[in-house]
Order: structure tokens, then C-alpha cells, then sequence
């Protein structure tokens, strides 16, 4: 059975949007994965071009708000940034849900290597995260 989890972050402009395509890509038809923010701007160039060093294409996503999903049924709904941690409404069709505070890479200064560097090092911990506490528990049942 497919699990449906939803990650939602502030503007579902980086984070959110990279732990939906890892999700995506690592996880194939075991999950179904989604991205939302409690606004919806565009999905930052710089996380697009981090997750197309792992031969993942995130380029077609886009940025959503989470009223669109409040009335959805999902198994995980996960939180990436404390701000939508605090704001995001309750999901009473939500089995579980999680916080994985993670540092917001649109706040990396520097030359676009340094920046690049950070939305990497982020990227990096999603990818921590899924396959420890998402893909591990679906293979442990």
C-alpha cells in the first residue's frame, strides 16, 4: 500500500521541495509524495540545481499552499522549518506527523558556491531523514 506524506515548510521554495522530490525518487511507488507552505512562492534555482547532482529533477515542481491539502487524508505530514511548525493548521486526516527542524538555506550568504554549499548540506539531512526514519520504517514492516 502507497503512503501519502506531505511536507510543508514556510514558502515551498527549498526545503519542502527537495524532500519531496528525494521522496519521490528514493522512495518510487511505495510513497506518494507532496510539498506545501503556508505561502506559496517558487522553487528556489539554487535547491533545483542541489538536487540535480543526485540525478534528480525537480524543475517541474511547484510551489503550493497547504489550504489545498487541509482536508486530505495523509499517513505523515512532516514540518521542515520551525515557523511552519508553529503556523501550519491541524490536519485531522493526518495518521502521524513529525518536525525535522532544518536551518533555512535562504538565509546563506556568500559568494553561490557558499550558498549552493548550504542548500546542499540541507538536502543532505532530508535525505538523513528519509531514509532512516521513512524508507527504514517501511522496509522494517
Amino acid at each position: 500500500m502507497t503512503r501519502r506524506v506531505l511536507f510543508l515548510c514556510t514558502h515551498n521554495s527549498a526545503r519542502s521541495q527537495m524532500a519531496e522530490g528525494l521522496l519521490r525518487a528514493l522512495g518510487q511507488e511505495q510513497f506518494e509524495a507532496h510539498s506545501a507552505g503556508t505561502e506559496a512562492t517558487a522553487v528556489r534555482p539554487l535547491a533545483i540545481k542541489a538536487m540535480a547532482e543526485l540525478g534528480i529533477d525537480i524543475s517541474g515542481q511547484s510551489s503550493k499552499r497547504l489550504d489545498r491539502y487541509v482536508q486530505e487524508s495523509f499517513d505523515e505530514v512532516i514540518t521542515v522549518c520551525d515557523a511552519a511548525a508553529e503556523t501550519c493548521p491541524f490536519f485531522p486526516y493526518a495518521r502521524h506527523r513529525r518536525h525535522w527542524p532544518l536551518p533555512d538555506p535562504l538565509q546563506a550568504t556568500g559568494s553561490h558556491e557558499e550558498q549552493l554549499a548550504v542548500y546542499r548540506q540541507v538536502r543532505d539531512a532530508l535525505r538523513k531523514h528519509i531514509e532512516e526514519e521513512l524508507l527504514a520504517a517501511r522496509s522494517a514492516s
